[in-house]
């Protein structure tokens, strides 16, 4: 449980499993809106990955990686719903409704 609790401790990794939750599938490794060089998004990557929030694959030349969703919420139930929730805008109507 502690790994995985700090590894979402990062503000760079909550954006990472944010938005392969709000994804309609796999996302590759380029396709990520960060405000990080690409080295530190791969040590970003590997954090989440050694957590085992996410899973990494090839697709021909892109890694792409998957949120472990369902492994996670048996774990951790409610943990990535709160995470997507915390990490919305306090404006957003749909933070007061998630969950």
């Amino acid at each position: 449980m502690q790994r995985v609790l700090e590894a979402v401790v990062d503000p760079v990794r909550r954006s990472i499993v944010t938005q392969l939750c709000g994804a309609s599938g796999d996302i590759a490794c380029g396709g990520f809106d960060l405000p990080v060089s690409k080295s530190t998004a791969t040590h970003h990557f590997r954090i989440l990955r050694e957590a085992g929030l996410i899973r990494q694959y090839y697709a021909g030349t892109s890694r792409m990686n998957a949120l472990r969703r369902d492994e996670v919420d048996e774990v951790f139930p409610g943990l990535l719903d709160a995470i997507v929730t915390a990490e919305r805008p306090t404006g957003d109507p749909e933070r007061a409704t998630a969950g």
